[in-house]
């Protein structure tokens, strides 16, 4: 173990414990860029409502962020391989959008401000994930596991699915606020795919087998269409977030969702439509026990 006294700096404490800094040195990156750029770095923990709850706070008590311009919500866990509960959700529906749609609507007053000055668009609200890989709403919490059986790319499918929805739903609410929102698929195929979870420790639950059931799954609920592996045409994988955080363009159609930096068809009947996304905001409102009148 390293030893410190009072002499000791924080590049040192950094240097003794570099997995520790994970996600945080895009800071000094952003510096280097253009020293003028306030960057401020809010930890929280999407799998717990008390952590949304307090990095919520933070922000909103935080006099020098007076508006959100941009809201990007692409944090999440991939493919656990068994059944587990966190607060009473399971685990990927509850990371990957429970405490995306807490977030959101705790700090919505400052993107509403925003969006009524002008500011950008508004809101972007994205699911930077396989787009294609989405599933009914079913097993949502461990009340609802009971005689189901748990499968992991159907559970981080059900997720996907969930956060179309709340961007669907978050566009209808907030139309005639200047506020826009959207959902998007950052354009992969296996390898990159590969190479973002061996970046980022997304897939740190997934086996290079298991990438065949993806497509099984996709095909399996694509209504009939054949999925295939698309070689991605947009190759840095952040071109298509900020297309849709950024482009004046694409305003009319929000709610819309994003591949390779163009609008695409949400095709499956499930993962689409105001009775789905309705039925999702009402659950999610009852999973987090507050109700959110936009």
């Amino acid at each position: 173990m390293p030893s410190f006294n009072r002499s000791t700096t924080g590049k040192e404490v950094v240097a003794a414990f570099p997995s520790s800094i994970a996600g945080k040195t895009f800071i000094a990156a952003i510096r280097a860029i253009d020293p003028s750029i306030r960057t401020t770095l809010v930890l929280v923990d999407l799998a717990s409502q008390s952590s949304v709850r307090s990095a919520a706070q933070k922000i909103n008590d935080d006099v020098s962020i007076g508006q959100i311009d941009a809201v990007i919500n692409c944090a999440g866990i991939m493919a656990r391989p068994s059944f587990e509960v966190t607060e009473g959700i399971e685990a990927q529906f509850g990371s990957n959008h429970i405490g995306h749609f807490l977030l959101t609507n705790l700090v919505l007053g400052k993107v509403v401000k925003a969006g009524q000055e002008g500011g950008g668009n508004g809101e972007d609200l994205r699911d930077l994930s396989w787009g294609r890989l989405s599933l009914r709403i079913g097993i949502s919490s461990a009340r609802e596991r009971e005689g189901k059986e748990y499968h992991a790319w159907l559970a981080y499918a059900q997720s996907k699915t969930a956060n179309v929805l709340f961007t669907a739903a978050l566009a209808e609410k907030l139309k005639n606020k200047g506020v826009q929102s959207f959902a998007l698929q950052p354009g992969q195929n296996l390898l990159t795919i590969h190479i973002v979870i061996m970046e980022t420790n997304l897939g740190k639950h997934a086996t290079p087998e298991s990438w065949q059931s993806v497509l099984t799954i996709a095909n399996e609920t694509s209504g009939g269409k054949e999925i295939k592996m698309e070689e991605p045409k947009t190759l840095q994988r952040a071109s298509t977030a900020l297309v849709a955080a950024l482009d004046p363009s694409i305003a009319e159609f929000s709610g819309g969702f994003l591949q390779d930096c163009v609008l695409r068809p949400v095709e499956q009947a499930y993962a689409k439509g105001k009775e789905n996304a309705d039925k999702l905001w009402v659950l999610s409102e009852k999973l987090v026990g507050e109700k959110f009148d936009l």
